[in-house]
């Protein structure tokens, strides 16, 4: 595959072939397998395309840094097959790829359900913490405890077969695309925008989900227009695995009544209307003297630049996490105020967003820095973000080690205390 061309998805198709095209998209960790109670009865009236996430059922592993980058993928296969206009349901961050669709190209999209979905998936530093655990300890803490997350307890323990499924369906996942997927859904928050939305839209939710539940459904259906709820009693976060029939029940009402435009089956496909040509209301004004021109002609100002305090606020969030920014913006005080906006601006808007290096190398030469003068509280919390910026434990020793030589036997001995116990904070595995 060129490395010019942006990575297509694996995917299937069920169905008829001179049907409307109805895309269905899995959850992290999960394959297309997680839809196949739905498609027998979808397929009686869809062309139905599943697609696997990156690195997800043995799909080529092009990690995917973004939900925005993962709408690319698919709209670039979409393309490839020929499909320009379709239905659209997604679970979880296959939903927030349904929204990015919905958002940024809705002129491809007829009508859309958004599954156990949420305009913002927890905090971003839940899902930056699970990339370091995966990290470090690979996949299986997060198999082992998936069934928890995304059934009911009386379910998972009723179908011990589809438990056992759904742990081996994550521990084949490839674990960086997995980590960059909890990236995509830190850095998603689409809130402001949800109003923008402007299709026929079902929120679907499982009355008994503990990540995406009831509360982020109806923020959803508040936030977008033309948005209707449906809870779907004694389910969890996998819905449509644990309530098939409910589910299937929702999607075909919904996609039956509210497909906008009317499908063209001439085609097999439907047009996507050019945008109309104004007509020219006025002749064209005549042209100035030249001497009239010359004397407009105005020297190009120099370009003022922009202030770097918000690009450093996101850095300095991304890296060391939200808890801990605003934990210290919140006990700023007018003594310190100016000083906090001095090192948001400057440490990380002018030093930290510098493209000259990525941030693993700027948290290596950050942690020998702490390491040289002594500074332990800062080498706790940078430890820490060396570990979100893609350090692995074996990295970050090797880091204290070389300091050793250069800065000292009894100043690496402190440090390698405070970085022990920050490494096994923060990669132990949550039960």
């Amino acid at each position: 595959m060129s490395e010019t061309k942006t990575p297509a998805l694996q995917y299937r198709f069920d169905g008829p072939e001179d049907a409307p095209v109805l895309i269905l998209g899995p959850s992290l960790g999960t394959t297309w397998h997680m839809w196949d109670r739905q498609v027998p009865e979808l397929t009686k009236q869809w062309r139905v395309f599943r697609f696997d996430l990156p690195g997800h059922g043995g799909a080529p592993a092009y990690p995917a840094g973004s939900v925005a980058e993962v709408a690319d993928r698919l709209l670039a296969t979409l393309d490839g097959l020929g499909v320009q206009r379709f239905g659209y349901a997604g679970c979880a961050l296959g939903g927030a790829v349904g929204v990015e669709l919905a958002l940024r190209h809705p002129e491809r999209l007829a009508s859309l359900a958004l599954i156990a979905a949420s305009p913002r998936f927890g905090t971003a530093d839940e899902f930056r913490q699970r990339g370091v655990i995966v990290r470090t300890n690979g996949l299986d803490p997060i198999a082992r405890t998936s069934p928890d997350r995304w059934f009911t307890g009386g379910f998972a323990a009723a179908q011990p077969a589809i438990t056992e499924w759904a742990v081996q369906m994550v521990r084949t996942t490839d674990p960086g695309c997995y980590i960059a997927a909890c990236e995509a859904l830190a850095s998603f928050d689409v809130r402001p925008e949800l109003g923008r939305v402007g299709v026929p839209t079902l929120v679907l939710v499982g009355s008994d989900d503990q990540v995406t539940g009831p509360a982020e459904a109806r923020t959803l259906v508040a936030g977008i227009p033309d948005a209707r709820l449906a809870v779907v009693p004694g389910a969890s976060h996998l819905v449509p695995v644990e309530q098939p029939a409910a589910v299937t029940d929702l999607l075909v009402r919904h996609f039956s009544t509210a497909w906008q435009p009317a499908y063209d089956s001439s085609t097999g496909q439907v047009a996507i209307p050019a945008a109309p040509v104004k007509p020219v209301l006025a002749a064209p004004p005549q042209p100035a003297p030249i001497a009239e021109i010359a004397a407009a002609v105005v020297p190009p100002q120099p370009t003022a630049r922009q202030d770097p305090y918000e690009a450093g606020l996101k850095v300095r969030r991304e890296v060391l996490g939200d808890a801990h920014v605003d934990r210290a913006l919140a006990q700023a005080d007018e003594f310190s105020g100016d000083f906090q906006e001095f090192i948001t601006r400057y440490a990380w808007g002018e030093i930290w967003d510098r493209p000259g290096l990525d941030r693993r190398a700027r948290s290596c030469v950050t942690l020998t820095a702490l390491v040289a003068g002594g500074h332990l509280d800062e080498l706790a919390f940078h430890t820490r973000a060396a570990l979100r910026n893609g350090l692995t434990p074996v990295e970050i020793k090797e880091v204290l080690l070389q300091a050793a030589v250069y800065c000292g036997v009894p100043a690496a001995n402190s440090a390698f205390k405070v970085a022990q116990g920050v490494i096994r904070e923060e990669t132990t595995p949550t039960e």
